[in-house]
């Protein structure tokens, strides 16, 4: 009678054909030590020095760009007037102008050329591919200092090689490589190009090697020149890889600094190489105007933020993904 007593009011669990079974948890694959939270401390220093030497100076470049500062005296709170100086200075939008320019004149040429030299290592028939691959990657791990020494015997305005040849066609005087605007803008494009080709070459290659080759055999079935290939096989499989190659390009070619400082470290007579990343160095460091320098950055900042959103809102467009 207890135990009758005792069950009252309670109600059974309704039958099921389902067992309930333990859940057996399942060893991780891979070295027991590195499981778990011993992957927090393996991926923790690269954070720490992130935020060390990347966010830090970041944040500290915009709380000092508020201020007339002054590392070793007293600094004063300046509000916007660094930014708003900076809108009215003209040595700002000449360097806005010389740096959009190299780019212009270093970027374009530099993609065709690299898009080509590609193509011809992609033959099949070439001897001595891994050689050609290898001697590609030379002019970019070469100093820049020696480029600029070569380069500028190569464009010397009495006895540059490039003036000696011009001189040889009749009619054709002498170009000033260094004072002119656009001669000088075309000597640091050069360097740029010469530095950096090779390196774009070997993306494109690495793309073009991805192309499966049923669509060459299908082009050339169908009467397909070897042109006709490059134009309709080769380039349009290359959109991606050609858009990713333009936005680097575009933002290494607004920090340009280590060639036009190597020609002219104030810039030139007449500021023609003036660059974004050579004005804020020679006002920080030149001038001692760190706040006018820190705002100098955040310029750059925003002005390759919104390069950079344009060249993705064309990615998307020419991907399709846009209109979907």
């Amino acid at each position: 009678m207890t135990m009758i007593k005792e069950g009252k009011g309670r109600r059974k669990a309704p039958l099921s054909p389902w067992k309930n079974k333990a859940k057996v948890k399942k060893p991780l694959p891979g070295i027991p030590s590195l499981d778990g939270r011993w992957g927090y401390p393996a991926i923790a220093p690269f954070f720490i020095i992130f935020l060390i030497f990347g966010v830090a100076p970041v944040l500290y470049s915009i709380y000092i760009a508020f201020f007339k500062w002054d590392p070793l005296g007293e600094s004063t709170f300046n509000g916007l007037n660094n930014f708003i100086f900076l809108l009215q200075d003209s040595d700002f939008w000449l360097a806005i102008r010389n740096t959009f320019s190299i780019w212009a004149l270093s970027t374009f040429p530099q993609m065709i050329m690299a898009i080509s030299l590609a193509a011809i290592l992609r033959n099949k028939r070439l001897k001595g591919k891994s050689f050609w691959r290898t001697i590609l990657l030379v002019p970019n791990i070469t100093s820049v200092i020696a480029i600029t020494i070569v380069f500028q015997q190569l464009f010397g305005r009495d006895y540059g090689l490039i003036n000696g040849i011009l001189g040889l066609i009749p009619g054709v005087s002498h170009i000033d490589f260094i004072e002119g605007i656009i001669p000088s803008h075309i000597q640091i494009a050069t360097m740029i190009t010469w530095r950096w080709v090779g390196y774009n070459t070997l993306i494109f290659l690495a793309s073009m090697l991805a192309i499966p080759d049923e669509l060459y055999e299908s082009a050339s079935v169908d009467g397909a020149t070897k042109w006709q290939q490059f134009i309709y096989v080769t380039l349009p499989s290359l959109k991606n890889t050609i858009t990713f190659v333009l936005i680097v390009g575009t933002i290494g070619g607004l920090q340009v600094f280590a060639e036009p400082q190597q020609l002219a470290a104030d810039g030139g007579s007449t500021k023609q190489f003036l660059t974004l990343t050579l004005f804020l160095y020679n006002q920080a460091f030149l001038n001692n105007k760190y706040g006018y320098a820190a705002a100098i950055g955040i310029a750059i900042t925003v002005i390759v933020l919104i390069i950079s959103a344009i060249n993705f809102f064309i990615t998307r467009r020419i991907s399709g993904e846009g209109s979907r």
